[in-house]
């Protein structure tokens, strides 16, 4: 088992000790259960723990982290599902959605990256397992994933998560040597959907991960992911504060800036990428907190303006920050061995491309790997 001896650092942004205190920061604010809520108080849902838990790991917080995973698998249900919302251990809101009940697979393909920990995988393995079953018998006919199984809409950021999800899931299923036929299956329909369908996900298009996901979650690469970022640049991106949460708003929030960041690096645009993270900053608290948003000055008056908002400090903003460190570290300064893991470079190969019967032309992806079914 490898030991976590390396921080991540980004040259001119922040130092590995400065990460290492926002890992301290995320650890501070979980609960004595294992779970870690968005901000004290708040409620948990199984994505954005487990990207806390990737986080706390990357800087050094292996116990928390562990406690993390060990707490998701007592939340599971017997369809393999995690409830949506759950407030201090109890759950509020039980809907299965999709998208949560995937990210396990990233997580415990990035604890496997740092700590080689065989005995852990199998550990968590037939939760991963049920979970990409569960997520998986979603599948719309024209390949998006459901949002949840009583709301059969399709998001296109969750499903282009999911993309990523059954990428790991698949490298976690050939390190045990248990293929999952199907979660490739599904993976080809659902990288075609979001190529070629998004007009049959449900529109979202003010948000700003629905712009980036596409290319965050590996279904658009090349010349495509490049267009797609082109496309509403100036919409989304203040330069010098980070990116828009919604088009309609002034209000930059560091996460999806972050997101973004890791976005550009996945397609080899690291120039903009680090700069976004620089930009995002003047969110930081010099204990290693992230305030959510700010809210910039607008010239009216009917508003509050230059203010952060909500008023808290989120853990999801703060695992973003950490993991576009580690994922940028690679070219500006010092990164993890799981600094990958958003780009894919250690997953399962992208799936072939499936067109079902949708009436558009689709060829094999050129980059598959031959034999793969």
């Amino acid at each position: 088992m490898r030991e976590v001896t390396r921080l991540p650092f980004l040259d001119g942004v922040l130092t590995a000790e400065q990460v290492a205190d926002t890992a301290r920061a995320i650890a501070a604010m979980q609960e004595p259960c294992g779970a870690v809520p968005w901000t004290t108080g708040e409620h948990v849902d199984i994505w954005n723990h487990v990207e806390a838990a990737m986080a706390m790991l990357v800087g050094g917080q292996v116990e928390a982290a562990e406690r993390a995973y060990a707490w998701v698998l007592t939340m599971q249900r017997d369809d393999g599902s995690w409830p949506m919302k759950i407030v201090a251990n109890t759950v509020e809101d039980d809907r299965g959605e999709s998208n949560m009940s995937a990210y396990f697979a990233v997580g415990l393909w990035h604890h496997w990256l740092l700590r080689r920990d065989l005995d852990f995988v199998r550990a968590h393995w037939p939760a991963v397992r049920a979970g990409l079953d569960f997520v998986v018998s979603l599948q719309q006919p024209f390949g998006g994933i459901a949002w949840t199984p009583v709301d059969d809409f399709c998001l296109l950021t969750g499903s282009s998560s999911i993309y990523h999800s059954l990428r790991a899931g698949v490298a976690l299923a050939e390190l045990l040597d248990e293929p999952q036929p199907e979660w490739e299956l599904a993976g080809g329909r659902l990288g075609h959907a979001v190529r070629e369908h998004q007009d049959l996900f449900a529109d979202k298009s003010t948000y700003s991960m629905d712009w980036y996901y596409p290319v965050l979650g590996g279904p658009l690469r090349g010349d495509a992911a490049f267009e797609r970022l082109a496309g509403r640049w100036d919409d989304f991106v203040v330069p010098g504060l980070g990116i828009h949460c919604v088009d309609t708003n002034p209000w930059v929030t560091g996460a999806e800036t972050c997101e973004l960041a890791m976005a550009l690096d996945a397609i080899g645009d690291h120039r903009r990428a680090i700069a976004l993270v620089r930009d995002m900053q003047h969110l930081r608290e010099d204990d290693g907190r992230y305030w959510t948003g700010w809210v910039y000055d607008t010239g009216r008056t009917d508003e509050p303006s230059d203010v952060y908002w909500p008023h808290e400090h989120t853990t999801y903003t703060a695992a973003a920050v950490i993991l576009a460190v580690d994922a940028l570290g690679e070219v500006a300064g010092g990164s993890t061995p799981g600094s990958g893991i958003m780009r894919g470079t250690s997953l399962a190969p992208h799936f072939a491309e499936l067109a079902l019967e949708c009436g558009c032309p689709s060829e094999a992806s050129a980059d598959r790997v031959p034999g793969r079914a």
